[in-house]
Formats: structure tokens, sequence, C-alpha cells
């Protein structure tokens, strides 16, 4: 799996998806990002990447040709249009499935950051295959987004968890949250770790943990708990 990311700040992102679990996935060959430049495509001196917006408005837009120069750029050495995403909070909101879709259906993609008030729309009717968002809600720049599907997609690669189950028993897997979890010491604060966790029988433990996912979801998310 290989993500490409056109940013203004490849650095602070790249340097972000580079540590733990992803960083060990990438130095092992299972995943690779790249964080591309945006400024080192444009074609002035001042290495401009945005201009005041037709119609008025307050702040800029960033400019198409930059970003279509440094997305050509990525698809012309792969000798192929890749996939790619925008993250905008016009897109749909990313969910577990769409992390699990883009793994299963992708062995690479390009996600899309933008600044600012946006980028121009003309970029996005000819580059971009879909638009996703991480929630209802603003914020100064794609980075953030971008980081989250990335490292939701990358650690959905197999070989960079250790198994499987690592993947099925969390959140929002099969359409639960998780049970809660626990470690030592077994009294901490005068709490005292759930009877059934320290009794070995599994059996028991695995019905006392599908009995709290199930509590948990209809307590914390009922919009969740309303489709089971």
């Amino acid at each position: 799996m290989r993500i490409d990311i056109l940013t203004l700040f490849p650095d602070v992102v790249g340097d972000m998806l580079c540590e733990s679990i992803l960083g060990r996935g990438q130095e092992r060959g299972f995943i690779r990002i790249e964080c591309h430049q945006i400024r080192d495509y444009t074609t002035n001196k001042q290495k401009q990447v945005d201009d005041y917006p037709y119609g008025g408005g307050r702040g800029c837009v960033m400019l198409a040709e930059p970003l279509y120069n440094c997305w050509k750029a990525i698809c012309d050495e792969a000798g192929r249009k890749i996939h790619t995403i925008f993250v905008s909070p016009c897109g749909s909101v990313f969910k577990q499935k769409d992390a699990c879709r883009l793994q299963a259906e992708h062995d690479r993609f390009i996600i899309v950051c933008g600044r600012y008030e946006g980028i121009d729309e003309r970029f996005i009717e000819m580059c971009v295959d879909e638009e996703l968002s991480i929630g209802d809600y603003v914020l100064t720049g794609g980075e953030i987004p971008a980081m989250v599907i990335a490292d939701a997609v990358c650690r959905l690669v197999p070989g960079v968890l250790p198994d499987e189950e690592c993947l099925t028993n969390e959140s929002h897997w099969d359409g639960l949250l998780e049970y809660p979890q626990y470690t030592r010491p077994e009294v901490w604060q005068g709490k005292k770790v759930p009877e059934v966790l320290l009794s070995g029988h599994h059996e028991n433990i695995n019905k006392w943990r599908s009995e709290q996912s199930i509590e948990r979801t209809r307590i914390r998310r009922p919009d969740m708990f309303e489709k089971l």
C-alpha cells in the first residue's frame, strides 16, 4: 500500500506518520507514505500557491496549477491515473467502512490537503475521485484529516498489525463499540478489575465482553445501536 499526500507541510505530516506502528510498517515494506510539497510545483519565483477568489470574499483560494502539476507528476511516475481523495468539509463523513474499502480496492491513492478558503473547483472536477470529511466541523487545513485517513487505512494492511484479532475486536469493526479494557494493578484507587476477567473462564469472559459492547453502544451511540 502506498499513499501520496499533497500538502504545504510535508515535514509535519511525514514525521507523524513515520512513528510507532506505521513507522514500523514502513520499515518492513508493508506500507509507504510519501508527502509532496505543493510549493515545489509552482510556476513563479514567489512559489505562490494561492490567490484571491473570483466574486470577492475573505481569504484566498489555492491555485489549481501547482496542485495539478504535483498530482500529474505522481501519476506520470506511476504510469497511470491514481485514485485521488480531497479532504474537505463538503465530503462524505469518513467511517471504518471507507477505510476497509480503500484498503481493499486500491494499492495506492493520493490525498490532497487544502488550505485557506479551499482549492480551485476546476482541480477537483478534473482530478479528484472522491471527497471525504472526518466530521461536521471545519479545520484550518487538510493535514489532520489526511493523517486520520492514512492511519485508519494503513493499519488494515496485512502485516502492519500483528494479527487480524487486533482489528476485529475494536470499536466499529462489527457495528459495536469495544468493551472496557483493564490492566495491572488489580486494584487502583479503590477500583477493582471485574471478577469475571480474573476467572480464567474464557466463555464467561467472552460473554461479558459481548454484553459490555452492546450496552456501551446503547448508551454512548444510540444511532449505532438502532442499526443492530
